[in-house]
């Protein structure tokens, strides 16, 4: 790992700015939202993809702008007992210093924001390089991840057709204010896992997160 991966784990400060979507394999709106883990996945269990894009990122004096990072996560119940699984692609576009910075941040090891994930993730799968990319067009939202994940995920409709349904002022980790979506593709091939979770529950999340000192 570069030095600044190293050296100072958990005190470098760092900063992602951008957009995260979530698909999982609850058949309606995740309960965790607002529930906060305490309310089990409407299937008992938790198997989910996510995408991040980051339109602004630093981590110490790494620049983390403009790449893309794909997650797996498994979990056995409720949401805040732990016994997660997870695994990252991180967008191969990325430094040797930006990998190991977004693996220090998407393990948990960098502290802040995803500090949660060093305690939830008792097994992490590990992180690679792949293809990562995260498409908007109109509302829609794509993240294809090599032969990983193909995800596709749009806002459910509401009332009013331009206006999406939101969930403000949440406790939610990933950030305050959640966009209800759904799957029209979601397929997972990975780590021995094959999901397929079209027409299930989704998320869209602007994210503002950051680590020590900032």
């Amino acid at each position: 790992m570069s030095d600044v991966a190293t050296a100072e784990l958990g005190t470098v400060p760092w900063t992602i700015k951008g957009e995260l979507i979530l698909n999982c394999n609850c058949t309606v709106f995740c309960p965790c939202v607002v529930s906060l883990g305490q309310h089990p996945p409407t299937e008992g269990y938790c198997q989910a993809w996510s995408g991040v894009r980051i339109d602004e990122g630093q981590y110490g004096d790494v620049d983390l702008s403009g790449l893309n990072v794909g997650l797996v996560l498994e979990i056995p119940g409720l949401m805040a007992r732990g016994n997660w699984k997870a695994a990252a692609y991180i967008d191969d576009r990325a430094s040797d210093a930006a990998f190991d910075a977004l693996v220090a941040i998407f393990s948990g090891k960098a502290k802040g924001t995803t500090g949660l994930f060093s305690m939830l993730v008792s097994e992490f799968l590990g992180a690679e390089r792949a293809p990562v990319v995260f498409e908007n067009e109109g509302k829609t939202r794509r993240l294809m991840v090599g032969k990983f994940i193909k995800g596709e995920i749009v806002p459910v409709e509401g009332s009013r057709p331009d206006e999406d349904i939101v969930v403000h002022n949440t406790q939610y980790w990933m950030g305050p204010d959640i966009t209800v979506a759904k799957a029209t593709q979601g397929r997972v091939r990975a780590h021995g896992r094959v999901w397929d979770f079209d027409g299930r529950s989704a998320e869209i999340c602007q994210i503002d997160w950051k680590g020590p000192g900032r």
